[in-house]
């Protein structure tokens, strides 16, 4: 069904893994790389990245954290997919690692630090200078759900 949904709405594409053809680092532009953490429907975990903001030249080699913890009773499974504000920014962004690209488990009241190492194309056009990373984390056992948990994005 993830992959149904991906596929037929273009999200969770846009060459990961990839790295950039040119890793000469532009320090004459400065890219602000905004952060932001969702939790589709009534997901008991709390996510949130560790940094809101980042600053980062095309080129440049950047690695971000993101916190995630599962506040139910029992082991959750969870798939982020990633969205990117303004849209194109998606064909530059280049992730190298990502908690995005395989299924998370999470034990009951288990925390983890998820990392994201990403560097943005030089090519990238000189009118963009911010780029908005948003992550919705998917509940992939909707049936596992602790009763009285609050879904909410969290920075706890």
């Amino acid at each position: 069904f993830y992959n149904a949904v991906c596929e037929a709405s273009g999200i969770n594409k846009g060459g990961e893994q990839e790295l950039a053809k040119n890793t000469q680092v532009d320090t004459s532009r400065t890219i602000r790389v905004e952060l932001d953490a969702s939790l589709n429907g009534n997901m008991p975990w709390k996510f949130a990245p560790l940094q809101d903001v980042v600053e980062v030249h095309p080129g440049q080699l950047m690695q971000v954290e993101y916190k995630v913890v599962n506040d139910s009773d029992v082991p959750i499974t969870g798939q982020a997919i990633p969205s990117y504000g303004p849209a194109l920014a998606v064909k530059y962004f280049k992730k190298i690692e990502c908690f995005c690209f395989s299924k998370q488990v999470l034990q009951p009241h288990e925390s983890k630090l998820m990392p994201v190492l990403f560097v943005i194309d030089q090519s990238l056009p000189k009118d963009v200078r911010t780029i908005t990373l948003s992550y919705t984390f998917f509940n992939l056992n909707p049936g596992a759900q602790a009763a009285g948990v609050n879904g909410s994005a969290s920075n706890g």
